[in-house]
């Protein structure tokens, strides 16, 4: 058996040892944590891609549902309507006329969000609300802006693909180097 200063002058090197080794597991776990995370957001992309038509018409019927269902009384979705159509400058779905089929439309007229000026009482004249509908508009600024977060997207993947790599090097780096230490 050693002597006990023997013993005292190896524990430093077990102990950076057991260190390096710990530093090459975080290393490693957070380089698949990294690639896990990679593959959650491509596989959310291909989803998006795949189903994009579906995703249009999912968003038309809860926009033609939210018209159906609006009131004036802060309910979300009402809100979401008022503020699309505020925002957007436009008034119901495809056109102005899809209010008609609307119980709120049938007690008030049109809401005041789909007015073509600020502050106007539009009840039922169709020439004080805009024509066009919120679905094409929408639609075509989701479209406009795709290539915006596409290249967002792409670099933020880029530069994920670069700290797995640089992990994965750093932690093959540390298990051949780990006997040289000593």
């Amino acid at each position: 058996m050693a002597s006990p200063s023997r013993r005292l002058q190896t524990k430093p090197v077990i102990t950076c040892f057991k260190s390096v080794l710990l530093i090459y597991t975080f290393i490693f776990w957070y380089a698949m944590f990294l690639t896990l995370i990679f593959l959650v957001e491509l596989v959310a992309a291909i989803v998006g891609f795949v189903f994009r038509h579906e995703i249009k018409n999912s968003f038309k019927n809860n926009y033609e549902k939210a018209l159906k269902q609006y009131n004036a009384t802060g309910d979300y979705r009402s809100d979401a309507v008022d503020k699309i159509q505020n925002t957007l400058h436009c008034c119901g779905v495809t056109n102005f006329r899809d209010w008609e089929d609307t119980g709120y439309y049938s007690e008030k007229g049109f809401p005041k969000s789909c007015c073509k000026l600020e502050d106007c009482s539009p009840q039922r004249d169709a020439d004080k609300v805009n024509n066009e509908g919120c679905f094409i508009k929408v639609m075509t600024i989701i479209e406009s802006e795709m290539g915006v977060v596409a290249g967002i997207s792409f670099g933020v993947a880029c530069f994920q693909l670069i700290g797995i790599f640089l992990a994965y090097c750093l932690s093959r780096a540390i298990t051949n180097n780990q006997y040289e230490i000593v």
